[in-house]
């Protein structure tokens, strides 16, 4: 019996992920052994290998650029005023369900905006969330509730909305992936495609709030909490008895939303994320929010702050390129068909299923994208299934599983913020009710979608 070198690449990958292999050395030896079984040899498998890894080179320096940006809006001190400013409407306002739902809308909108409007992902977690941590335990909130509320915004704007983080997984990776695979995209809608899916995201929220987590929980009032709350007082104070220090605070975090316009329009108008944010981080330097002397230090933690990410997004560029360089799609294709026997609605669950497994292995649907495309789109051209529903189907099975991964930013950024205090568990607070309030409604209305379109 002959084994499909594409089917072993991505059991091997898939493999070491879950054993905790790192993710890039679980792509490259995958790709390589990939490469071995068709019979390609080691030199053809490797330069089909760096040729896919050109590829992911400009996403990787969208990326750094992104980190840079993040980091220097994370200088001009917004996020940490806007924390400062939820801190002192609880305290003006007590502890009513008013506040609480509007909490509730501010880090969900936070979450989103760090997507699209405001591109700096998970950055913002750890300077909003830890100063918010006492008001949550004044609320009785429950913390896992708050990871499904910044997931939620994390995932489904970058999935839905063709901006920041969204351009760069539904323009230049989904869709330049499904267009490379053999389908014509260029009058494909993505927000049409990917609305189906999302609503299912929502679903998955409105379960979070209403119904899994609406009863209070107590978590223990810690010292760290109360310090951390009379500082941001303090802090309040001094600003407002040193006019000075307020003025400079105010022009900050002027210059902070004008970087963030002038960003989003110029990323609007040339689409090119990679110029906006560079226009944005030139905004902080010439206002001299981020001074000259510093400009080094903050674009160096803004790439260290991306760059493991846009390693895992090259290198699975490159294991793109070798599973197509074995010529063993086709076959794969051509016995799955085989397998469904026409039957579209076996066939779309269980590509989302798997897109589920691999995803959750790889911790990244931005990784994931150009290793499922290859595989499924000749598939659902083989199957029958429209461009839409085919674009449905491969956004839609890449997202799954990034909610509810041990190894995904959207899991281990919640708990950096949550866990400050030594409260929240990982897995079974972040990873657990995240998994079960998204990957399940993404799966149920993703099939909806790939039926419908």
């Amino acid at each position: 019996m002959t084994i499909n070198a594409v089917l072993l690449a991505v059991v091997i990958m898939l493999g070491l992920s879950l054993a905790r292999v790192h993710v890039v050395l679980s792509l490259l030896i995958g790709a390589i052994a990939g490469g071995l079984i068709a019979g390609m040899g080691l030199t053809d498998t490797l330069t089909a290998f760096q040729d896919g890894i050109k590829n992911g080179a400009q996403i990787a320096l969208s990326y750094a650029l992104l980190g840079a940006f993040a980091v220097a809006i994370a200088h001009s001190g917004l996020p940490q005023s806007l924390a400062g400013a939820v801190i002192k409407r609880i305290d003006a306002g007590g502890t009513g369900g008013m506040i609480k739902y509007m909490l509730f809308a501010g880090l969900v909108m936070m979450s989103c905006f760090s997507q699209n409007l405001i591109p700096i992902h998970i950055a913002f977690i750890p300077l909003l969330v830890p100063p918010l941590l006492l008001a949550f335990n004044r609320m009785h909130i429950d913390r896992r509730l708050i990871a499904c509320l910044i997931t939620f915004g994390l995932v489904t704007t970058y999935m839905f909305i063709p901006y920041g983080f969204g351009d760069i997984y539904l323009n230049q990776i989904m869709l330049k992936n499904v267009g490379e695979a053999g389908i014509d995209v260029s009058n494909i809608s993505v927000t049409k495609a990917m609305a189906i899916p999302a609503l299912g995201m929502v679903v998955g929220l409105l379960t979070a709030i209403f119904i899994s987590y609406r009863k209070p929980r107590h978590y223990a009032q810690l010292a760290m909490d109360k310090a951390a709350h009379d500082e941001a007082l303090e802090n309040d104070a001094l600003s407002k008895t040193a006019a000075r220090a307020q003025a400079q605070t105010k022009r900050k975090t002027l210059v902070a939303i004008a970087a963030i316009v002038i960003a989003f329009v110029v990323q609007m108008y040339t689409d090119s994320l990679l110029l906006g944010s560079m226009f944005g981080f030139g905004v902080f330097m010439a206002t001299g929010v981020v001074k000259w002397r510093d400009a080094d230090t903050v674009f160096n933690d803004g790439i260290k702050l991306m760059a493991m990410i846009g390693f895992i997004m090259i290198t699975a560029q490159g294991f793109a390129e070798v599973m197509k360089a074995t010529d063993q799609i086709q076959p794969l294709v051509d016995g799955a068909t085989a397998v469904f026997g026409g039957n579209k609605a076996m066939a779309a669950f269980v590509m989302l299923l798997l897109g589920l497994i691999v995803t959750m292995g790889i911790g990244s649907s931005f990784s994931t994208i150009p290793i499922l495309a290859a595989i499924y789109v000749p598939l659902c051209i083989s199957l029958g299934f429209s461009p839409l529903a085919t674009v449905a189907i491969v956004g839609t099975a890449g997202a799954l599983g990034d909610a509810g991964s041990p190894a995904s930013d959207s899991t281990l950024g919640p708990t950096s913020g949550l866990n400050v205090d030594g409260q929240h568990d990982h897995i079974k607070d972040s990873v657990i009710p995240t998994f079960l309030h998204y990957n399940i409604p993404l799966l149920i209305f993703g099939w909806i979608a790939a039926m419908v379109l």
